[in-house]
């Protein structure tokens, strides 16, 4: 599975699943699942690189202390939003609105994808950001979209 990054803004960001082929119904839910449950995590705030503390521990966890003052003080790491997954041919995207959770996120999405395509849907590439210029993002064809992008 190739990855690729383009354009990122974790505020604004498309995620693009290249399929070998128009995927299934099947495939399509274990795709949506994935997503579905990452983003579930974030909402959570599961992807918090200021507490890692089990990680940062190494190996040796046994009788290890979890200190709660640690994860109390690190800055809240939450995603705020996700569309409805849509396809086109043999292509998936879904749009994201990642808030304030860590780049932690991107790797384990893309650790689950690799896994995935590996056992269940044969995936060809994953996008991260940026615009697929055979199906464009919903207001990018609008010609302010494209004037205000211009002016920055």
């Amino acid at each position: 599975m190739r990855i690729e990054f383009r354009e990122f803004d974790p505020f604004n960001v498309w995620f693009w699943i290249e399929f070998n082929t128009v995927p299934s119904e099947m495939e399509k839910q274990y795709v949506e699942e994935v997503f579905s449950s990452w983003f579930f995590l974030g909402k959570l705030g599961g992807f918090n690189a200021e507490n890692l503390q089990v990680q940062d521990m190494g190996l040796e966890i046994s009788h290890m202390e979890y200190d709660e003052s640690i994860a109390g003080d690190s800055m809240m790491a939450v995603m705020h939003n996700m569309s409805d997954f849509e396809y086109e041919s043999n292509w998936g995207r879904c749009w994201f609105d990642l808030g304030t959770s860590d780049a932690i996120a991107i790797d384990i999405l893309v650790n689950s994808l690799r896994q995935l395509s590996k056992d269940f849907v044969t995936i060809d590439s994953l996008i991260i950001g940026g615009e697929n210029e055979d199906w464009r993002v919903p207001g990018s064809a609008e010609p302010g979209f494209v004037m205000d992008n211009q002016r920055n």
